[in-house]
């Protein structure tokens, strides 16, 4: 049986971490990129088994190094700390530099409803980038995560949820789509693992599609004390930049629709999580 080697981008973060480590789980060759080879995700990671490159999306000859002997590789690409023309020729860079080391395939997370003209900044940033991967002449697949549901767990909206407040400028009965980093990873798994069941397709994806209000239920039960949702006027959104503000607005003006049943029918391995189901993984 031939033991394919996959190069993973973002390794030290969220969506990339949960991959590598799925893929160690499962005794996959993993090489972890990374631009801090020494912090304390990475040399996690190295604990498992995983080999540690050093790769900077500024850098194309990093990444063409990193590349060298991969079979497939995940990419994932972000405009913030950066800016989303930043992150147009990261992305490419990258898909470049995987066609110079002859990788043969790439998975790449862009976003749930990148190809439909949002307006969205960072939503059009990864369309471009899926444009560029597509044209590039090699294997691809393209998934679009919708809404994170590990947001939830840090910072503000950590905060938020302690003190038995939930806030999004969004009506309460909107319908949004949501995902947790462990079904990004499952597909992802899946999409490098058998990628002739996965080549050339582009998939938004979710698992489960609900509304603020039913999410504020599911957090009183799994918190442990009540917690109240409060729907903030858009306006506010401006505070967490532009793109975050026309983000929330297509939310709540348009929506974030995924075919949830379809993806439990056609990739049940994937054990996709509802809400409530990714909230009883957590410690509150």
């Amino acid at each position: 049986m031939l033991v394919k080697t996959f190069a993973i981008t973002g390794a030290t973060g969220t969506q990339g971490g949960t991959l590598a480590h799925l893929l160690l789980d499962r005794g996959h060759p993993v090489r972890a990129l990374t631009r801090s080879v020494d912090a304390p995700a990475a040399q996690a990671l190295k604990a498992r088994g995983a080999e540690i490159a050093y790769a900077d999306f500024a850098d194309p000859a990093s990444l063409t190094t990193a590349f060298q002997g991969v079979d497939s590789v995940f990419l994932m690409t972000t405009p913030f700390g950066t800016d989303v023309e930043t992150e147009i020729r990261h992305g490419s860079a990258t898909i470049d530099a995987a066609a110079r080391a002859g990788v043969g395939h790439i998975v790449f997370s862009s976003v749930a409803h990148a190809d439909r003209a949002t307006g969205v900044p960072h939503f059009d940033s990864k369309y471009a980038v899926e444009r560029h991967l597509v044209a590039s002449g090699l294997d691809w697949t393209i998934l679009g995560p919708a809404k994170f549901m590990d947001n939830f767990t840090t910072g503000y909206a950590a905060r938020m949820l302690a003190a038995g407040d939930f806030a999004l400028p969004l009506a309460a009965d909107r319908s949004i789509a949501l995902i947790c980093a462990a079904d990004i990873a499952g597909l992802a798994a899946l999409a490098l693992t058998e990628p002739e069941r996965l080549s050339g397709k582009r998939i938004d994806i979710a698992g489960e599609e609900t509304t603020p209000l039913r999410m504020a239920e599911a957090f009183t039960a799994a918190v442990g004390h009540e917690v109240t949702f409060q729907a903030t006027p858009a306006e506010q959104s401006r505070a967490w930049g532009e793109d975050l503000y026309k983000m929330f607005r297509y939310f709540d003006t348009v929506g974030l629709d995924v075919d949830v049943t379809a993806l439990r029918r056609e990739y049940p391995e994937v054990g996709w999580h509802t809400f409530a189901d990714w909230l009883a993984t957590r410690t509150w």
